[in-house]
């Protein structure tokens, strides 16, 4: 009998060793709840292995039939090439937890040597930055990071000739608990790749914006459960859990001691962007500051204004030269005379009406309340006063956690209130007050001979979190291209949701100190509306010198650059008053005469299904398909044609009170295009500008023929006929959303050239 229990035991053992090993017939798997099918052991390597690109150029012929099909429609001394500046890997603290395998669409880790490989053969770039956040610093992934973008520069050839180059940075997560501390997302981004001539550790910020990307203590650690109810990715779990350890374990930077004195091994950061630039300064190595997702309302904070950091302690025109008008957490460009929430004549917070355009969540919550205090047979004046407290209640909260005082709510209830309905793929719960054009408006006169204003170039990127840079030149694969993620099944949310701690739905509405959102599953309901509101993301382009470093970072810095919402379209911008001295897009300009300009726009081409075969050839077949799912960047000879061109116009506050609003036109102009395959050709000159003796600001935005297009309806909200909204379709980043399922939708894809700043010689 003891034999017999002996070879029980033997046998359970063994059992449980082939089990947690991965080495178990998968019907043995199967019997686990949180089972899904891996036929390509997708999740065997963890982001804390470092990878190899692959060591292998693009062939000649590739280049020079890239540089051809660009330089045949304008006469230049300079080439046009396509980056992003923005690309996050599994080396980000929440890419991490994206890519943990009871997540929807993931498919196991991405740290920065597919990078290398997704910009050079699937995405075919010229250039691209990895940005991981800095709040996830740990040295190690700092070191991988820099390391990979070495190995993919020392594969790419001649210098001067090179097939791509990587450039390294990271991103400055900051995030405002209210509008008066609220700065947003900045990239940090250097010239150069060599570890002498880099900051030794990243930058972190200080605030709320560490606990979303970093849970930098024990407590970010997953439960020891989720190894259980699924063993055969046990070591992928349990391999984030170390990653939270080290960025527990890692000190922090004695804030005393300037920042390149610091060890490399600690935790540094910076509570506002003086105090940032003020430490980048200390290094002294060539950066620019990239301030992204501005108008992003899932953690911009309501009235949150550009004037908050358009100060002197806040401002280097140095450095920030440049902005993203649009990624893949959708666009920032526009302004719209809306907001969250607005002050009466006695100075107190109320909750603006409905408008066309815009739908107030102050508004809604008190249709949400009254609904289901009607529903409970309450009486009808008892609840419409409840209504109209709960947008009371609502509009007192200074943070983002306004929709808590509803307890309970889910998305349908709140239909599309807070989202911008007549902008090209907003922002979630789009905040204005952080928008482009409000920020070109403003001008700081508190010192009337040194006014500040800022004076950015546009460019677009990706800002997606699966390595994958510049992915949008084809609008499929929503759940890879996109960073819409959510749970893999009905298995996985009740997981989850046994974990949260959910308010009861309730016919009335609380205070603002009656919401928790420590204990509270704080995004529950917005995090689910926001997934309609992830988008293939969109590309930087340069005009550029050369092909090297140098001539990328040069364009970068005199603004010459323009973005795209991820196809890649030819756009020139020039003011020609003077032929013998052409001044191109990102000019500062000062003169008295009427300004006259030229403007070109060609479409991108269009792609063929799947992968060029040399790419094919030089790609491993597993690694390729995880990457691309079969999709490159692979171009036809036809290009899109392009609809129109629109001019923008801003003229800066000429006094410190003078209202926003009227200052920008847009659009001031619209050309319609004849339809051509050799593009849209534009002139036109502003006749008011001598007569208004004040500074303006122009910029064309060009719009190329309707594809379809990822999360092109957003919410995909019902109307009733006098345009109220009464139903939303969300499309979900979890698996009520099918992965394979695109929910798209007809759109144009669109260019923004950087502006043309033109100043009044007085």
């Amino acid at each position: 009998m003891f034999k017999t229990f002996s070879i029980v035991i033997a046998v359970v053992s063994l059992t449980g060793i082939l089990i947690f090993t991965n080495h178990a017939p998968e019907a043995v798997y199967r019997l686990f709840p949180g089972y899904f099918a891996d036929p390509t052991n997708a999740w065997e390597d963890s982001p804390l292995s470092p990878a190899n690109s692959t060591q292998t150029r693009l062939p000649e012929q590739v280049i020079s039939t890239r540089t051809a099909s660009r330089g045949n429609f304008q006469k230049s001394d300079k080439q046009i090439l396509f980056g992003d500046t923005h690309v996050h890997t599994t080396n980000s603290a929440d890419a991490f937890m994206y890519s943990l395998p009871m997540m929807h669409g993931a498919s196991g880790a991405y740290p920065p040597a597919f990078a290398c490989d997704y910009a050079r053969f699937v995405s075919q770039l010229d250039f691209y930055f990895l940005t991981d956040h800095a709040e996830s610093f740990t040295l190690n992934q700092w070191r991988d990071g820099i390391e990979s973008v070495r190995q993919c520069n020392r594969t790419a050839g001649d210098a001067m000739n090179p097939d791509i180059v990587a450039f390294i940075g990271w991103e400055w997560t900051q995030v405002g608990t209210v509008a008066e501390n609220h700065y947003g997302h900045h990239n940090v981004l250097f010239k150069d790749d060599d570890p002498v001539n880099l900051p030794s550790h990243p930058i972190a910020s200080v605030g709320v914006g560490v606990a979303t990307i970093a849970a930098r203590s024990n407590d970010g650690k997953q439960s020891a459960l989720l190894g259980l109810l699924d063993p055969r990715h046990k070591d992928y779990y349990a391999s984030y859990n170390t990653w939270v350890e080290h960025m527990a374990g890692t000190p922090v930077c004695d804030p005393t001691v300037p920042s390149p004195l610091l060890p490399a091994n600690c935790y540094e950061s910076a509570a506002t962007p003086g105090e940032l630039f003020k430490k980048l300064d200390q290094w002294g190595f060539d950066n620019i500051v990239v301030p992204h997702g501005t108008s992003w309302g899932f953690y911009t904070p309501p009235n949150a204004n550009w004037i908050h950091q358009l100060t002197k302690d806040n401002s280097d025109a140095s450095k920030t030269r440049l902005i993203e008008v649009y990624s893949g957490h959708g666009n920032s460009e526009v302004f719209r005379n809306f907001s969250v929430r607005k002050k009466n004549n006695e100075g107190q917070w109320i909750c603006p009406e409905p408008q066309a355009n815009y739908l107030p969540a102050c508004w809604q919550a008190g249709n949400i309340i009254e609904q289901r205090c009607l529903a409970e047979g309450i009486d009808a004046q008892e609840c419409n006063g409840r209504a109209n407290q709960a947008r009371h209640n609502f509009v007192q909260v200074d943070t983002i956690y306004g929709f808590m005082t509803v307890p309970g709510s889910t998305p349908e209830e709140w239909l599309d209130a807070g989202q911008a309905r007549d902008i090209f793929l907003p922002a979630f719960n789009y905040k204005p007050g952080k928008s482009v054009q409000y920020g070109l408006a403003l001008q700081n006169l508190q010192d009337p001979e040194t006014p500040l204003r800022n004076r950015w170039g546009f460019i677009g990127s990706t800002d997606t979190h699966s390595a994958r840079a510049g992915h949008g030149f084809k609008q499929l694969d929503r759940t890879s291209t996109t960073d819409s993620t959510g749970v893999r099944d009905s298995f996985w949310e009740s997981v989850f949701a046994s974990t949260a701690v959910v308010p009861k739905a309730a016919p009335k509405s609380l205070t603002a100190d009656e919401i928790d959102p420590v204990s509270a599953k704080i995004f529950a309901s917005e995090f689910e509306r926001t997934t309609s509101f992830l988008n293939a993301g969109g590309i930087a382009a340069v005009h550029a010198q050369g092909r090297d470093r140098a001539a990328i970072w040069d364009a970068m810095k005199r603004r010459e650059v323009y973005g795209t919402s991820g196809h890649r379209m030819l756009l020139w911008f020039d003011l020609v008053n003077d032929q013998n001295n052409i001044q191109p897009m990102g000019s500062e300009i000062t003169m008295n005469t009427n300004p006259k300009f030229k403007a070109k726009v060609v479409g991108s081409f269009k792609q063929l299904a799947g992968c060029p075969d040399y790419v094919i050839k030089t790609l491993e077949a597993k690694r390729l398909e995880k990457m691309s799912l079969g999709e490159c960047y692979h171009p036809s000879d036809e290009r899109y044609l392009i609809e129109r061109i629109e001019v923008i116009k801003i003229r800066p506050q000429s006094y410190t009170t003078e209202p926003v609003a009227p200052l920008i036109q847009d659009p001031w102009r619209t050309f319609e295009c004849m339809p051509s395959s050799n593009g849209c050709s534009i002139e036109f000159e502003d006749p008011d500008f001598a007569d208004d003796n004040r500074d303006a600001v122009y910029y064309v935005r060009a719009h190329e023929q309707a594809i379809e297009t990822i999360n092109a309806g957003n919410l995909r909200t019902n109307f009733d006929t006098q345009g109220n909204a009464v139903q939303t379709n969300p499309c979900y980043g979890d698996y009520r959303t099918a992965e394979k399922d695109d929910c798209q939708k007809p759109l144009s894809q669109q260019a923004w050239s950087s502006p043309i700043f033109v100043d009044y010689k007085k």
